[in-house]
């Protein structure tokens, strides 16, 4: 039956072939580095999953092909930093086009409605299934971080209109962001513990602390090593911007939600408080002739 496979779907096969054992070695080595044996063995069925499609289209083709060990080591590394279904997803987005592409070996291999149902329905349902702590308490890290966001930006604004002072305006603004973090994860805390539920109380009020925290110390840091507090406000509302994209990123990708009306919102509010706050900085300079 090979030989009546045309030499361009076969050049095909070979493309298709190394997709497949490439993503087979990456869950390979996720399944192996994750702690979970729940996770680990989602992983292992869907390594066997892209081993047994290499198989098929190596039955076909009659090439031995090697994997894209870049990509194994990115996906592996991407895994480590962002965690396993933000890497697995994005992964897996190049699926779509994948499709397409299977349509076209069809004639050609009766297996191939097979290969795209794995592709496209088992392998989402098994990646659904991988249970990872941090995505549980997302929604607090949303909270520290919209509010650090929110609240921050807007602060640094005024007192970079009021106070005109760089080294000043980052310890005010590290000591008010500080306070504003213990008490955002004291409110998680109850927040959670009144809700009851399967959320760890202690957990949720962490994650919302810690993006507070994490938050307050980039927007700071322009201010403690830039002496002009105009071009150390830009440098800060720039990496709110950067922190803001990033974040809505990884929600796009490990939550299949539209990343550019996330971005925009989250955008549009934190500039207007900003704004508004660099608008009050001015008005109190002005009435009270503050000078520092």
């Amino acid at each position: 039956m090979g030989n009546k496979i045309p030499q361009e779907i076969k050049l095909k096969l070979v493309e298709y072939q190394r997709n497949e054992i490439t993503e087979y070695h990456i869950y390979k080595r996720l399944a192996r580095k994750t702690k979970s044996e729940k996770n680990a063995h989602v992983l292992e069925i869907i390594a066997n999953e892209e081993h047994g499609h290499y198989n098929l289209f190596k039955k076909y083709s009659g090439h031995e092909v090697k994997p894209k060990f870049f990509q194994v080591w990115f996906y592996t590394f991407i895994a480590s930093i962002f965690g396993l279904t933000f890497a697995v997803k994005l992964m897996e987005q190049g699926e779509e086009s994948a499709q397409e592409r299977y349509e076209i070996i069809k004639p050609y291999i009766p297996e191939a409605e097979s290969i795209i149902k794995d592709e496209f329905n088992h392998e989402r349902e098994l990646i659904a299934l991988i249970d990872e702590e941090i995505l549980k308490y997302m929604g607090s890290v949303v909270l520290g971080l919209n509010d650090a966001l929110v609240e921050l930006t807007g602060a640094l604004a005024g007192f970079t209109l009021a106070l005109q002072n760089a080294k000043l305006i980052a310890i005010i603004g590290g000591i008010t962001g500080f306070a504003a973090s213990l008490s955002m994860a004291a409110s998680e805390y109850l927040s959670t513990k009144a809700e009851g539920g399967a959320k760890s109380a202690g957990r949720s009020a962490f994650y919302t602390g810690l993006a507070y925290i994490i938050t307050i110390v980039l927007l700071i840091l322009p201010y403690m090593l830039i002496g002009n507090f105009y071009i150390a406000l830009g440098v800060a509302l720039i990496i709110a911007v950067l922190i803001i994209a990033l974040f809505n990123f990884f929600m796009s990708v490990t939550n299949d939600l539209e990343f550019r009306r996330q971005f925009l919102e989250m955008v549009i509010i934190s500039f207007s408080v900003s704004a508004l706050s660099f608008g009050v900085g001015l008005l109190v300079r002005s009435v009270f002739g503050i000078d520092v």
